[in-house]
């Protein structure tokens, strides 16, 4: 007899014996007529009621939006500091790269070219 759960239950058979139970489980489930499967109506029902139960939590609300916030105040900066030389950050991966394949100016001399042509 085990003592220890590490090596017991459904979590701790490999990825293809799950699978292999859980196909059985779902055509079982299927043939007996007490599978269901969501319609498009049940399911924006469900997203909605998720989506009002997580904007209720108003702590958690504020944190995202904080992060997003500074997200995309970041690429504003990024996009309008003379230092990147029209090069626009790109999220995730650190790098930059060149804003549309265009020439690039600085903002001034973006401005002074409208100016000009008004």
């Amino acid at each position: 007899m085990q003592t220890g759960t590490h090596n017991r239950g459904f979590a701790s058979m490999n990825r293809e014996k799950q699978r292999e139970i859980a196909r059985k489980g779902g055509k079982a489930a299927h043939e007996k007529g007490t599978a269901h499967e969501f319609t498009a109506v049940e399911a924006r029902a469900a997203g909605r009621k998720g989506g009002e139960r997580i904007s209720a939590n108003r702590e958690h609300m504020s944190r995202i939006g904080r992060l997003g916030g500074k997200s995309s105040a970041g690429r504003r900066s990024a996009k309008n500091s003379p230092e990147t030389n029209g090069n626009a950050a790109v999220p995730g991966n650190g790098k930059l790269r060149r804003a549309s394949g265009q020439a690039t100016q600085t903002m001034e001399e973006t401005r002074s070219s409208t100016r000009q042509a008004e």
